[in-house]
């Protein structure tokens, strides 16, 4: 049984190419409560999820090596972000990275299938409450969805029904276009994962002149980001992380880039009419759709954007935990208090020089 509440080893890579860690390994259901498999769930949840983590450990590790006498900077940059997304497993848990330095080979392969358990684990438990749970947000509260949807049976689901065909209409398409609703759901028209649908707008309206206006937040990706990390019933109430769950179980107090783009790619899924999550779904490129959400995110240019998304999100999920991030109301005791110190700073600095 997992602790939280929602309930490989190939050829060895060769120097400067590999970079196939960051993609989904075999999938394996969890069934442990072993400390790795429980970091392995929070891990995939909230800083890469599509992973093989066998060959991100063995690959990480090797490369530690090759990095004494060449920079990170001189290598591809799938390689680049896959030492990235290393490093930040092992810095986020405690004694892994002697463990893995000092260990054998095999070693380092079950700590990443137990990892990989985790990450795999927190994502079938995800996609089966979520697959439930989206239906009740479809709509405002008190209006029926029309025609209804099954809570457990997907195929009517996707461009197959009005409502989650308009969400998973791609931005810049026209939903009310009979030939472009017709194409969408014939699959004439292939949606690739690059081709971001409209719910991830707030309100559902895309601005093709004013792309990053209200992208990523939207209330269905608040829902589905309450969920799963601050517990299914948080959904309707004020938002803070239960004890129950998965949030405050792992000490998260801010949204992270990863978390954002894994819940996107849940709540994109639910909608879908797919029944398996799966990398090799040409359907739903869930993958693809994944990393071109990350791209973004962690782009030096799109930076001042996100600085400013990221902020946003944490002060509707964790409010309590984000007011170092807040600003100072205008003409208000705080705010005089820290205008007079900033001014004899200033002075102190004058004097000074």
């Amino acid at each position: 049984m997992s602790g939280d509440e929602n309930n490989p080893h190939s050829s060895e890579p060769s120097r400067k190419c590999s970079g196939l860690a960051l993609h989904m390994g075999p999938r394996k259901k969890a069934t442990s409560s072993n400390p790795l498999v429980l970091h392995g769930r929070h891990f995939g949840r909230t800083v890469f999820a599509l992973c093989n983590y066998p060959a991100l450990l063995t690959g990480g590790t090797l490369r530690l090596e090759e990095l004494q006498d060449s920079p990170i900077e001189d290598y591809p940059a799938d390689v680049r972000r896959e030492h990235r997304v290393f490093m930040e497993l092992v810095e986020s848990y405690p004694g892994l990275l002697e463990r893995l330095t000092t260990g054998e080979e095999e070693d380092i392969i079950h700590v990443g299938e137990l990892m990989g358990k985790g990450a795999s684990g927190a994502r079938g438990d995800d996609t089966k409450t979520l697959k439930s749970a989206v239906l009740e947000w479809l709509m405002p509260r008190g209006q029926p969805l029309i025609p209804p949807l099954s809570r457990n049976i997907k195929s009517d689901r996707g461009f197959n029904h009005e409502v989650t065909g308009a969400l998973l209409c791609p931005a810049g398409l026209d939903w009310s276009n009979a030939e472009t609703k017709q194409s969408l759901k014939s699959g004439e028209t292939a949606v690739c994962g690059d081709q971001w649908p409209l719910f991830l707008y707030a309100g559902y309206v895309y601005d093709p002149d004013a792309p990053w206006q209200g992208l990523l937040r939207s209330d269905i990706l608040i829902c589905g980001f309450k969920h799963v990390f601050t517990s299914p019933s948080s959904v309707e109430k004020e938002p803070k992380a239960t004890r129950s769950g998965n949030a405050y179980l792992h000490g998260m107090k801010f949204v992270t880039k990863g978390s954002l783009a894994y819940i996107a790619t849940q709540v994109r899924f639910s909608l879908s009419s797919s029944s398996v999550f799966s990398r090799t779904d040409t359907v739903t490129d869930s993958e693809n759709f994944y990393h071109s959400i990350l791209d973004i995110l962690e782009d030096p240019d799109e930076s001042e954007e996100v600085a400013d998304l990221m902020t946003w999100w944490t002060h509707r999920i964790f409010p309590n935990s984000s007011s170092s991030q807040r600003s100072t109301s205008k003409n208000s005791a705080l705010a005089k208090i820290r205008e007079k110190c900033a001014v004899l700073q200033a002075l102190a600095n004058t004097n000074a020089n």
